[in-house]
C-alpha cells in the first residue's frame, strides 16, 4: 500500500502534534506533583527533582527534536518557510530548548542537592538514593524555596509559550 502526499502529510501532522502533546504536556503537571509531593512528604523531593531532570532531558528535550524535524516537513511540503506561525514556532522551540538546558536541568539538579542537605540536616534523608528515612522535622532552606521559585517562575513562562504557540499554529491562514 502507498501513502499519497496528503496522507503522509497528515501522518507527520499527526506526529508533530504527538510531539508537542508528549513534550509539554508534562510542565503542567509539575505544579500538582510538587505541590502533593512537598505536603505529603517533604523527604521524597530530592526524588520529585531528579525525576524532573530526567523527564526535562530525556523527554522534552526529546520531543522537540521530533517537533522540530516534523515542523521542517511540514513547512517546507506546504511551502510556508516565510509564513509567521512557521517562524514562531521555531523561536518558541529554540526559546523552549534554551530554557531546559540552560535553566530548568541545572536548576533542578541544585534544588535536588539543597533538599537533601536540608532533609540530612533534619536528620530524614539517604541524599544519594533519593531514599528518605524516617526522622526529624523537615524545614526547607532558604536557598531552596528561592531554586524552587526559580523553577516555578520559568516553568510558567514556558507554559505560556506553549499555550501562546499551540494558539498561533490553530489559528493560522
Amino acid at each position: 500500500m502507498r501513502l499519497s502526499a496528503t496522507s503522509v502529510y497528515n501522518v507527520v501532522l499527526a506526529i508533530h502534534i504527538v510531539g508537542v502533546v508528549v513534550a509539554f504536556g508534562v510542565i503542567f503537571a509539575y505544579p500538582i506533583m510538587f505541590a502533593l509531593a512537598a505536603k505529603h512528604d517533604p523527604r521524597s523531593l530530592p526524588l520529585m527533582h531528579r525525576i524532573e531532570r530526567f523527564i526535562d532531558r530525556a523527554l522534552i528535550n526529546g520531543a522537540l527534536v521530533v517537533v522540530l524535524g516534523a515542523g521542517i516537513y511540514l513547512a517546507t511540503d506546504g511551502h510556508h518557510w516565510k509564513a509567521f506561525f512557521v517562524q514562531w514556532g521555531i523561536g518558541a522551540i529554540v526559546v523552549i530548548g534554551a530554557l531546559v538546558g540552560s535553566v530548568m536541568i541545572p536548576t533542578s539538579k541544585r534544588a535536588q542537592e539543597a533538599a537533601e542537605r536540608d532533609l540530612a540536616a533534619a536528620g530524614g534523608a539517604a541524599p544519594a538514593g533519593g531514599v528518605a528515612s524516617a526522622g526529624g522535622t523537615v524545614t526547607m532552606s532558604a536557598e531552596y524555596r528561592k531554586l524552587t521559585r526559580r523553577l516555578a517562575t520559568i516553568g510558567s513562562l514556558l507554559s505560556l509559550l506553549v499555550i501562546a504557540t499551540i494558539f498561533v499554529m490553530a489559528t493560522k491562514p
